[in-house]
Parts: C-alpha cells; structure tokens; sequence
C-alpha cells in the first residue's frame, strides 16, 4: 500500500503548514517575470518523515529561470521557489531514523519516497508516491517525483530559497555532510552535479569520445569538466545557448563536422533548454501557443555527430516541439536520450566521495555570494546573463562565513 504524503504544500502561510508565531524571509514567484522576497510563516513537521531544515546555502538553477518566465504550468503566486539547498537540521518527525537535530545535510531536488518502483532501482526523480499531478499525468503518460519549489505540476512543495524548509521523506532526501566538506560545495549536489553527471554517463561518455555540448550555463560547465573525467578526448564548449559563433557560410553542423573529421563528435549533449528560440518561425510557434519548446538545439545535435552518435536532453523542455527532424535520426541510427530529471540519489554519495578526493571541483562554477535578502535582484541579474555569472551562493543568517576558495560576499 502507497505511503501518503501531504502535497500541495508551496507556501506554508498560505496553505495553512506554517507557524504564524515563527517568521522567515523567502523568495516567493509573483507572476511572469516577478519575484519577491517576503516574510512568511515556517514550516512546521506536517508528516512523520518531515525534517524542518534550517538553511545555510541555496542557489539559482538555470531551471528556475523557466519558473520566472511562466514556461512550467501550474505556478501559483506566492510558490517559494528554490530546488538546491543545504542547511542544519532543526526539527525531525516521529518516523526520521537517520537524520539528527543538528546535523549538516545537503537535499536532492526531487522528493523519493525510497520505497516505490524506481526508487528501489535508484531512478529516485521518477518517485511514484511524491506527485500528484493530474497534468503532469496526461502530458507525460507518467509523473515525475516531486520537485521542491518547482510548480503544482511537480507536487506543489515550498523551496528552499528561504530560511527555513520542509524536506518530506528526510531519511530518503538529506544526505549528511562531513566536516570537511563546505557548504559551497556539498550544496550542488542537490542538482547540478548529479544532473550534470548523469548527462556524461547516461550518453556512456568513454575514453577517446568527442563531446560538444550546446550551453555553457553551470550545468554544462560541468558536463566538460566531467566529460574529461570519464576519458574524453576533447570536447567543444558552447556558449549563450548555442556552439560557438560559427564562421561566416557555416552552421553549427558544419562547423563541427570540419572540426571532427568530418563525421561529427562522438556525443552531443543539450545544457540549454527548450524556451530559446533561434529562427522566427519557432518564436512566433511559441509566442502563439503552437508548441511549448523549440527542436533548433535538437535538430543541431541530431545533425551534427557521426552516425550512431549519442544525443543528450538535460536542458529542461517541457512539453511539445515541431519541426523536428525524426528522419535523421532514424535513418542514420543516433540514439536521442532525456537525461532529466537526473536520479539525484543514484549519483550523490560517489560524487560527495570525489569531492572529498579532490577529484571534481565544484567551486569552479561558483562565481558569486548574495544575500537571500537580495534576490530579486540577483534573478536580475542571473536572467541578463550577467557577465562573469555563473553558479551562486546565496547565504542566509544561519550561514557560517566563505570557505577557503569560495567567492566573497557581493553586496547588492
């Protein structure tokens, strides 16, 4: 029998959860192109396996900035929004066996009940006992797991862009951090790194391969720097959502075909998403409702590496796309694989590991450290692409000061 957890859960105030007699700052969605930080009601322990985490560290993933734009359905105003965080834990439910009061833990951005179908495989972001979602059902043919801060559509729960957060199933979705790893970089693998992994190995990234990977964002940052890990000869960086500025009288596929002895690279992978347009006819297709994503990066990909080449989709789409070209990759055998959700839970304990043995480095992503006071202006920022910008560190009052390495506070 399905263990039930209450859902449905984006604002603690507002869906009667939280405390009134206790209060904290949080980053709340306001509409299309609108956040705002405000003060609302904690959490409270609502379930048995609810932990309440005091946060020290959250960031902005690329992903969020399809929550500001209205891309994802089913957003409510006031959703506290925030799927990457990390903290202390301050309270624990009567059924929490392996999580203290007290201790550091990172959280997965999915929500895995541990018990169901694929989270018994480690295919935890398809969690069947976490979403409930009646569109994300007819849309998909499947739910997703729920995702913290990310939409109805993915469960309804509060992020963990705030001071304090909810964490259902904690057993199953903290994992505890030790001593000597910092929050700056114990805190990406609630998202980027595992999701970032996942793309190189699920594409069987192997020694000698040719990578190219279209979005130079955090996500395919890393994805190169993981790539080389796995044994890759070369890979080719994007950048602005897009392989490099292609010579005059070139394109994409061109251009990586010269570069590749003219067959292509090994594997592509998609660090973009689906929401930026390239050519006209997909701009005014998704202005006017006639599709959610556009294939361009796709068809790109398809087109650019050698036959039976490896395709990867981490960037998030969606839903429905057109022109997209289906013959190439049947006729000339390319596998296109969805990388995401990525299984946070598959990958984290052995990337916690490399992070102790130095052998992936986090911090370099990291280029920034605000203030969760300032981030309405730090979305600003991070939606303009601002240069230098990469991944951010948001601290909060419970935050301990800048690990060695890691970027100072920038005051807004």
């Amino acid at each position: 029998m399905s263990v039930v957890i209450t859902t449905d859960v984006s604002n603690y105030e507002a869906k009667g959860y939280g405390d009134p007699n206790k209060k904290m700052k949080a980053l709340t969605w306001q509409g299309k192109n609108q956040v705002k930080v405000v003060e609302t009601a904690c959490p409270t322990i609502v379930d048995d396996g609810d932990v309440i985490l005091k946060v020290t560290g959250s960031t902005i993933c690329g992903s969020d900035l399809h929550l500001l734009h209205a891309a994802i359905p089913n957003l409510e105003k006031g959703d506290i929004l925030g799927h990457e965080f990390c903290g202390v834990v301050e309270s624990v439910g009567p059924a929490v066996k392996n999580i203290t009061v007290g201790e550091r833990a990172v959280a997965s951005f999915q929500i895995a009940c541990g018990k169901c179908y694929y989270c018994q495989k480690k295919l935890s972001s398809m969690c069947e006992r976490t979403n409930k979602s009646e569109d994300a059902l007819q849309l998909y043919g499947r739910r997703t797991a729920g995702i913290f801060g990310y939409s109805h559509f993915t469960g309804g729960f509060a992020g963990g862009q705030a001071e304090y957060v909810r964490v259902p199933y904690g057993d199953v979705n903290l994992l505890p951090l030790p001593d000597d790893v910092p929050d700056e970089k114990g805190l990406y693998l609630s998202d980027v790194l595992s999701t970032s992994w996942n793309a190189v190995a699920d594409k069987g990234v192997e020694k000698g391969d040719t990578v190219a990977i279209w979005g130079a964002g955090p996500i395919g940052q890393m994805a190169a720097e993981f790539s080389f890990v796995n044994g890759a000869k070369t890979t080719t960086q994007a950048r602005d959502n897009r392989v490099y500025e292609s010579p005059k009288g070139e394109t994409v596929t061109s251009t990586l075909k010269k570069m590749c002895d003219g067959r292509g690279p090994d594997v592509a992978i998609e660090c973009a998403a689906g929401e930026y347009t390239k050519g006209w006819a997909h701009y005014f297709e998704r202005m006017l409702g006639m599709e959610t994503d556009t294939s361009e990066l796709i068809n790109e990909m398809i087109t650019s590496v050698r036959g039976f080449g490896r395709c990867g989709i981490t960037g998030v789409y969606a839903g429905f796309c057109n022109h997209f070209n289906i013959g190439s990759m049947m006729e000339t055998g390319v596998r296109l694989i969805g990388n995401g959700q990525a299984p946070v839970h598959k990958y984290w304990k052995e990337l916690l590991q490399y992070i102790k043995e130095d052998k992936i480095h986090p911090l370099d992503m990291v280029t920034h450290r605000y203030k969760l006071e300032d981030m309405e202006k730090v979305y600003e920022l991070f939606n303009k692409r601002d240069p230098g910008m990469q991944k951010v560190f948001v601290q909060t009052k419970f935050s301990a000061p800048p690990a060695p390495g890691a970027p100072a506070l920038t005051e807004l």
